[in-house]
């Protein structure tokens, strides 16, 4: 199922948001005009490396580093669309400065969960989709009666719906919760950090309280 807009009205300019796409769009412009030697190594540095997080407090930096790298167009507008769709509503809930802090917050929490799954890893961990789920669990958390426009493929057709929130992110951390367990490594399943998903998603629901001004109205 693809997400295509959420019926939720925001009240602010969502700049946060904007910027955090921005950024990643630049890196992965940069990443783009990197030779294949020089993008690996690039790669090495800034992503998550299980096996180096536990043994090396300089390669904490990397938490948050791997958040704006990608490894491939289909990653990187895949994540931005999720994060346009959920995060300006989320931002508008919680004021610019507490989403930016909340968004770093379960990022890093989501990173870590992962690294922790695959602890013995040289892998690198990239993408900011960890710190996206968490926009994710705290949308599900503020507005999970809200309808989210679907494309959903039935065997070869396409068509678009109109599904609750609590179904469309519901269903979304199901499948993210058993892929995780029928899955060895980061790498088993395309690449996907299913644990980073289930653990950034679950801390944006549990942090989401402490963030948010109040619960928002049903629509």
């Amino acid at each position: 199922m693809l997400p295509l807009r959420a019926n939720v009205r925001t009240k602010s300019i969502s700049w946060v948001t904007a910027s955090l796409i921005l950024a990643n769009g630049f890196v992965f412009w940069k990443e783009l005009h990197l030779s294949s030697g020089d993008l690996e190594k690039f790669i090495l540095q800034w992503g998550v490396r299980p096996a180096l997080l536990f043994h090396s407090l300089d390669h904490a930096r990397t938490l948050i580093s791997a958040m704006f790298l990608h490894a491939g167009w289909l990653h990187l507008l895949s994540n931005m669309l999720f994060l346009y769709i959920f995060g300006t509503r989320v931002e508008d809930q919680f004021g610019h400065f507490k989403f930016l802090f909340f968004y770093f917050i379960v990022g890093v929490l989501a990173n870590l969960g992962q690294a922790y799954m695959v602890a013995q890893s040289h892998l690198p961990l990239i993408g900011a989709s960890g710190a996206i789920a968490g926009v994710l669990g705290a949308y599900f958390f503020y507005f999970p009666h809200s309808k989210i426009t679907t494309l959903i493929p039935i065997g070869i057709f396409i068509t678009m719906r109109e599904v609750p929130a609590f179904f469309f992110l519901g269903l979304w951390f199901i499948l993210q919760m058993f892929s995780g367990v029928f899955s060895n490594s980061v790498y088993d399943s395309g690449g996907v950090a299913w644990w980073a998903h289930a653990v950034g998603f679950m801390a944006g629901i549990l942090m989401a309280p402490m963030f948010g001004r109040k619960i928002a109205k049903r629509s």
